[in-house]
């Protein structure tokens, strides 16, 4: 690939970005940690989650990840993701003192989301670049996952500038992202301001392709062909893979 630089457009890494890519770089994401997700089922009330959760702290549990979500069946569901605590907080143990809570019908031990979906590359932008992304970056990630890691891709179209920015600000609020890519033909403003606070503020690195627009002077790295991004997504949040994000930042491929 012939590869072109531009020094006036090569953007500042934020400390946080950086200190975060080194973690998803130099860790699998497959997470060999030993803990485990509890999933509970229960009536909606008040101080549900209260009660759930002060059981965990009295079993000295360590909460790494919570999620909460009323069904269409008005029952309140919660997922707690319990890191490794030196032998405490055995999972038979929670299953059983979780199950006494009242309200709760029922409760599950899972597997931790990084040891099922893994390391995360979000796709978001105008449907066509959007599928030629994706598609580079799943081949990719297939290569990865048969060797045993483990990387999604998750992708959304979208047309307009206040909903893209507002879409690359809720990145940050995802669970277990390794990379943002940005595809379409036209992005600024807005969502140029919506992708430094994701960087500065939540250490999410973002690739462009190459597009009209401002958007480019504030991505870490911009690449003109779709596929290729796809590909160059995968690769840099691989435990696997060399390609480092902070040795090829600011260049245009």
């Amino acid at each position: 690939m012939q590869r072109r630089y531009r020094q006036s457009m090569k953007p500042s890494v934020p400390e946080r970005l950086a200190a975060r890519y080194y973690q998803f770089k130099t860790h699998p994401a497959a997470m060999t940690s030993p803990g485990y997700a509890i999933e509970v089922t229960a009536e909606d009330r008040i101080g549900l989650i209260a009660d759930v959760t002060a059981v965990i702290s009295e079993l000295k549990g360590d909460v790494g990840y919570f999620q909460s979500w009323i069904d269409f069946d008005n029952r309140t569901h919660l997922l707690i993701q319990l890191k490794a605590n030196n032998g405490e907080s055995k999972a038979d143990e929670m299953e059983r003192r979780v199950s006494a809570v009242p309200g709760v019908e029922q409760v599950h031990i899972r597997p931790l989301f990084s040891k099922t979906f893994g390391k995360r590359v979000i796709v978001m932008g105008g449907g066509a670049q959007v599928a030629a992304v994706a598609s580079g970056a799943i081949a990719e990630a297939d290569r990865h996952n048969i060797r045993g890691e483990l990387i999604s891709v998750d992708t959304i179209a979208l047309v307009g500038e206040h909903e893209l920015a507002e879409a690359v600000r809720a990145v940050g609020r995802l669970h277990r992202v390794g990379v943002l890519v940005l595809a379409g033909s036209l992005m600024g403003g807005e969502i140029a301001a919506a992708v430094t606070e994701l960087r500065e503020e939540y250490g999410i690195p973002v690739i462009s392709l190459k597009m009209a627009g401002s958007v480019n002077r504030y991505c870490d790295l911009i690449v003109t062909d779709p596929t290729a991004a796809g590909v160059m997504a995968t690769m840099l949040i691989s435990n696997v893979g060399r390609f480092d994000l902070l040795k090829v930042h600011g260049q245009t491929y």
